[in-house]
Order: structure tokens, then sequence, then C-alpha cells
């Protein structure tokens, strides 16, 4: 019979939230991830209701540039507001919680 090969422990199984936050990087990858879900979203209910960019800012009170940071999956410097305005634009409710 052959020796079963030793494992290291504490490494087989860690999860990636565990080394993001060992890295120090956890909330930083978590707010850029969901600012891009969030983007995508906004960016899949705009196709599906057929609603322009022009006509979402009107909506939203706002510039077209504006919207175009907040559709951008790499600006992270969107506010709440900016978020529950563009929910609210496309008939949804912006909806977070601390888990």
């Amino acid at each position: 019979m052959k020796k079963a090969a030793k494992r290291k422990t504490g490494t087989i199984g860690s999860s990636f939230d565990s080394f993001l936050k060992q890295d120090g990087t956890y909330e930083e990858v978590t707010a850029r991830a969901i600012k891009r879900v969030l983007a995508r979203q906004l960016g899949d209910l705009m196709k599906r209701e057929e609603i322009s960019k022009t006509e979402l800012a009107s909506r939203m009170h706002t510039s077209r540039a504006q919207l175009d940071r907040l559709l951008d999956p790499e600006n992270e410097s969107v506010t709440l507001g900016t978020l529950a305005r563009a929910a609210k634009a496309v008939g949804r409710n912006l909806r977070m919680e601390l888990v």
C-alpha cells in the first residue's frame, strides 16, 4: 500500500473571501464587484425596456456624462443617491443590507 500524501492544513478548502481578507483587499474587491453587478443590471434593464442613455439621464434629472460614469464598471465614485435615482428611473427599487 502506498502512503497517502500529506496535505498542508489551512490552505485546502479556504475560501476566496478568506484570502482577500488576509490580503487586506476584501472591502475594495467586494465594492468593485457590487458596482459592476449594478452597472450590468442597469444596462440590461435599459436594453430590455428599450431606454436610451439620453432618456434615462432625463428620467434621473442628471447629465448624460453622469449616467456614463454610473454605467462604467470601472468608476467606483457613485453615490447611493445616484444608484437609488437610477433604480427608480427604470421602475425598480435599490435594496441594500449589512450582512
